[in-house]
C-alpha cells in the first residue's frame, strides 16, 4: 500500500483497552507507524489494573503524538471509551482502533487520500481476520472490496449492513458529531451494529477501497475471550439479536426501509446460521432456551422478509425454526446452515407429491428446488476416510434432490484437501461417480496421507455434471463404525503419522494430522493434558 507523503496530519486514531498491557502497546505503535496524516493517538483506558496505564503513560512520554484518557470506572464495554476518543479528538477525521489489533502499513494514508478525492464523509476499506498463534488471514466481507466504489448514499449497495465493523473505516469528525452518532454505553455486546446502523441511517456519501486497512486478531485459545467471540452463554445471544433488533429500528425510522430490510436478512444469513452450526457443542437447557428466544424474535419479521428468495438457506432455516414450538431436527439444520448448505436426507414430499421440509412440517415447502440453478442447490453428500497404513481411501455418496441430481447425470467429483491454516491446496484428479441402487452415486479414491503432511485440512469438493454445470460442496462426516478414531499409522516419509478424522461445527468432513513421533507426542501430551484438568475441575 503505497504512502501518500502529500497528506498531512489530518487524523486521530482512537485506541481503547482495557487489562491488555500485553497488545496495547503494539496497537498504539501501529498507529503511530502511519506516518504523518496522523495527528495524535488518542488511547483511553476503561479503568485498567493490570498495568495498562502505565505503560500508556510511557508511550506518551516517548511519543507527544499520544494522548492519555484514563477513565476512573469501567464501563463494562467499548462503546463508552470509544465516545470519549469521538469528543476528544481535535482533528477533521477520526478512526477506532481496538487495543488487541492493528493498522497495516498505509492504511490511514489509502482512506484519508480516498476521503479527500471522492468528498466522502466516511471510507471502508478491507479488514482481515487473522487467526493466531496460525497467523491464517480470512478477508472481512471480501466480496464488498473487490473493487473501488463511490456511493451517494448508503441506500445504493443495501449490502453494506453486513459489514457492521466500525474499525475498518474512516469517518469525518464533523460528519458524527453533527448526527450525534455514538456507541450505546456501557456494556452493550455488539455496539458496532447500533453504531454503523446510526451511519448509515444519516446517509453519508462514502467510498470503498480495497486496500486492506485493519487487522482483526482473533485469539481464541486466549484466556478470556472477547465479548463478542464467546458464545456459549445464552446471554450472548440475546445481546446478539437485541443489536440486530437496534439496527433495524434505527435504519426503519429513519426511512431507511430498504436498508433495514437487507439487516433483517443478514441476520438470517449470517448471524442465525452461525449460531445454529454451534447448536450440538451446548447443552439441552442452553438449546431450548436458544429455540425459544429465536422464535420470539423471528415473530418480529412481516410477510415482505420471508417472501424474498424463500430457499435461501437462512431464510428456510428460519421458516423451520418458527413453525416448530420444539427444537428440531437439530442435526439436520446444522448441515442446512453450513456454508454452503446441506440438505440431507430424508427428502420428504406432501399429499400432492410436492417437496416439503418434512413429513409433519408440510407447510415449510421445497418446491422452488425444483427450478432453481443446478450450481446454488443445497446438495448432501456423505464421506467416510479410512486411514490404513498401506492406503488411506476416501469413499463419498452423492444424494439426489427431488430428482434435480439425476436429471442432470453427475459425471465426476474433484477433490480437493485445504490447509486451514497455511491455505494452500493440495488437489486430486476428478472421481467418477458410479451409480447404486439405493438412488445415490458413489465415487472412492485413494488418499496419500504423507502427501498432505502436518496440520489442519478442510475437505472440499465439486460435484461435475454432463451439461458443463457444477456445484462446489462440503461432504457430510460419516460417524459410523470409529471412522472419527485417531489412528497412528506408518509413514516412511515421517515414521508415523497420528491421523484425526472429525466432523466441524457444521457437520463437515476435516482432517488433522500430526506427523512424526515428536508431533504424535505433542497431541497426546495435549489430550492427556486436557483430560487431566477437565477431570480435576469436576
Amino acid at each position: 500500500m503505497p504512502l501518500q507523503p502529500h497528506l498531512s496530519a489530518d487524523v486521530s486514531v482512537v485506541v481503547i483497552g482495557y487489562n491488555d498491557a500485553a497488545h496495547i502497546a503494539d496497537a498504539v505503535r501501529s498507529a503511530l507507524a502511519q506516518g504523518p496524516s496522523v495527528s495524535e493517538v488518542v488511547a483511553v483506558d476503561d479503568c485498567s489494573t493490570d498495568g495498562t496505564s502505565e505503560l500508556l503513560d510511557r508511550l506518551a512520554a516517548a511519543e507527544p503524538r499520544v494522548r492519555v484518557i484514563r477513565r476512573e470506572e469501567n464501563s463494562g464495554g467499548c462503546g463508552t471509551p470509544r465516545n470519549a476518543g469521538i469528543d476528544a479528538v481535535t482533528t477533521s477525521y477520526v478512526m477506532f482502533l481496538d487495543s488487541d489489533d492493528v493498522l497495516p502499513p498505509g492504511a490511514v494514508d489509502a482512506l484519508l487520500g480516498a476521503a479527500r478525492e471522492k468528498q466522502a464523509e466516511v471510507v471502508s476499506g478491507l479488514c482481515v481476520r487473522r487467526e493466531l498463534p496460525s497467523g491464517r488471514e480470512v478477508p472481512w466481507q471480501g466480496k464488498l472490496y473487490a473493487e473501488g466504489a463511490v456511493l451517494a448514499r448508503p441506500a445504493h449497495l443495501p449490502r453494506l449492513v453486513h459489514d457492521t465493523l466500525c474499525v475498518n473505516k474512516l469517518y469525518r469528525t464533523d460528519f458524527l458529531r453533527e448526527h450525534a452518532i455514538r456507541f450505546p454505553e456501557g456494556r452493550f455486546p455488539y455496539e458496532d451494529f447500533v453504531f454503523t446502523a446510526r451511519v448509515l441511517a444519516a446517509g453519508p456519501r462514502m467510498a470503498l477501497i480495497p486496500d486492506q486497512v485493519y487487522v482483526w486478531n482473533v485469539r481464541r485459545s486466549a484466556g478470556h475471550l472477547s465479548i463478542s467471540l464467546d458464545r456459549s452463554d445464552i446471554e450472548n445471544w440475546h445481546a446478539r439479536t437485541e443489536a440486530s433488533r437496534s439496527a433495524y429500528d434505527i435504519l426503519l425510522n429513519a426511512g431507511q426501509k430498504e436498508l433495514a430490510r437487507a439487516a433483517r436478512a443478514k441476520f438470517l444469513d449470517h448471524e442465525l446460521r452461525m449460531y445454529a452450526r454451534e447448536l450440538g457443542l451446548r447443552d439441552a437447557e442452553y438449546r431450548r432456551a436458544w429455540w425459544d428466544h429465536t422464535r420470539e424474535y423471528l415473530g418480529e419479521y412481516d410477510a415482505a422478509d420471508w417472501a424474498v428468495n424463500p430457499t435461501a438457506s437462512g431464510r428456510l432455516l428460519g421458516r423451520v425454526i418458527l413453525a416448530s414450538p420444539e427444537p428440531r431436527d437439530l442435526a439436520r439444520l446444522k448441515e442446512f446452515a453450513a456454508r454452503p448448505s446441506r440438505l440431507c436426507p430424508p427428502y420428504a414430499r406432501d399429499k400432492d407429491g410436492a417437496p416439503v421440509w418434512a413429513d409433519d412440517l408440510p407447510q415449510i415447502s421445497l418446491e422452488p428446488y425444483l427450478v432453481r440453478p443446478l450450481h446454488v442447490l443445497p446438495l448432501a453428500v456423505d464421506a467416510e476416510l479410512r486411514a490404513h497404513a498401506s492406503t488411506s481411501l476416501l469413499r463419498l455418496r452423492l444424494h439426489d434432490l427431488y430428482g434435480r441430481v439425476a436429471s442432470a447425470g453427475p459425471e465426476a467429483v474433484e477433490v480437493e484437501w485445504h490447509h486451514r491454516e497455511a491455505g494452500r491446496t493440495v488437489q486430486h484428479a476428478a472421481v467418477p461417480l458410479t451409480p447404486s441402487e439405493d438412488g445415490t452415486w458413489s465415487a472412492e479414491t485413494a488418499v496419500e496421507l504423507a502427501g498432505l503432511g502436518a496440520g489442519t485440512w478442510d475437505l472440499r469438493l465439486r460435484v461435475r455434471f454432463t451439461d458443463g454445470a457444477s456445484r462446489e460442496v462440503t461432504a457430510h462426516a460419516h460417524t459410523g463404525a470409529g471412522l472419527l478414531r485417531r489412528r497412528v499409522v506408518p509413514s516412511v516419509r515421517y515414521g508415523v503419522l497420528l491421523v484425526q478424522p472429525y466432523a466441524t461445527h457444521s457437520g463437515a468432513l476435516a482432517l488433522r494430522l500430526a506427523a512424526g513421533l515428536s508431533g504424535v507426542t505433542s497431541v497426546l501430551r495435549g489430550r492427556l493434558s486436557r483430560l487431566l484438568h477437565r477431570a480435576a475441575s469436576r
